[in-house]
């Protein structure tokens, strides 16, 4: 049973992620009229992403003024105003995981919305617009997959990750990106193909997160991923029997860190040839 205390988040973020989907979904659109900027290398940001996380830190910030945010597009500001405060809650959102592929017309893009509560990862929600699909966890409370979310009337299933032996009996997603060196990436390539394995990326790794839970995929690797893009994922996976590597760990939640997860079975494969590929690229 979970208290009170984070039911009522549980709540919320799921309403919440709702609302702003419909939002984003709506700029999709619309995409062509967004103004696009630069932030580095293939990372780019819209006047959707912006909109559609001040949409939520406002829902937040009414439901819950203690509480704090950390979102991807107000991360420094936040940070900065926020530092002093104690809270025993702290909101990490990413407005639109999947920005390129937003923009491009692509539909592998979602809300992610995390809750880390007492120093612990919570709760977390990844909606997908454009399936209607609503992935939420709350930490010993399961997690599950409402269809046809936006409907009056939505199907609500359990979430159970895959029943995979070993990297042979399924596909696991990836994700990479300019923040991390690519040699000890590709070296793990190597060794899952030669495993056995095959691999996809879509582009947002909030929503393969939520697929791993799922059993779509039998797991999930990135070499460094932020809080916003990775939190609520983890909930998923966790709650739905997955294993993960500690991501909190060494101030995860403002640093970032690597994201490991699959199930039990799979993730002693997956984190041993992480680990030889780190070895022989040194």
């Amino acid at each position: 049973m979970s208290s009170a205390f984070q039911s009522a988040r549980y709540a919320a973020a799921r309403a919440i992620a709702l609302e702003a989907g419909r939002h984003a979904r709506a700029c999709f659109e619309q995409r062509e009229q967004l103004v696009i900027e630069y932030k580095g290398v293939q990372d780019v940001v819209s006047i959707a992403d912006r909109d559609v996380e001040a949409l939520v830190r406002a829902r937040v910030a009414s439901r819950f003024p203690d509480d704090r945010f950390l979102g991807e597009e107000s991360a420094a500001l936040v940070q900065e105003t926020t530092t002093e405060r104690t809270a025993r809650a702290q909101w990490v959102v990413d407005p639109i995981d999947g920005t390129s592929c937003f923009l491009h017309g692509m539909y592998a893009w979602c809300v992610s919305i995390a809750v880390v509560i007492d120093g612990e990862a919570a709760i977390g929600v990844v909606y997908d617009p454009n399936a209607d699909e609503l992935f939420h966890a709350e930490k010993n409370g399961g997690a599950w997959i409402d269809l046809h979310a936006a409907q009056a009337h939505p199907e609500r299933r359990a979430l159970q990750v895959a029943q995979a032996a070993s990297a042979a009996d399924g596909v696991l997603g990836v994700g990479i990106s300019h923040r991390v060196s690519s040699t000890p990436f590709l070296a793990f390539v190597e060794r899952w193909l030669a495993r056995g394995g095959m691999f996809v990326r879509n582009g947002s790794g909030a929503l393969m997160l939520a697929y791993t839970a799922a059993g779509r995929l039998i797991g999930y690797y990135e070499p460094h991923m932020h809080a916003w893009d990775a939190v609520a994922g983890i909930v998923l996976v966790t709650e739905a029997g997955g294993a993960t590597n500690a991501f909190l760990a060494d101030d995860g939640l403002v640093r970032g860190n690597a994201v490991i997860a699959a199930n039990v079975r799979v993730f002693g494969e997956l984190n041993a040839d992480i680990e030889a590929a780190a070895f022989l690229s040194v």
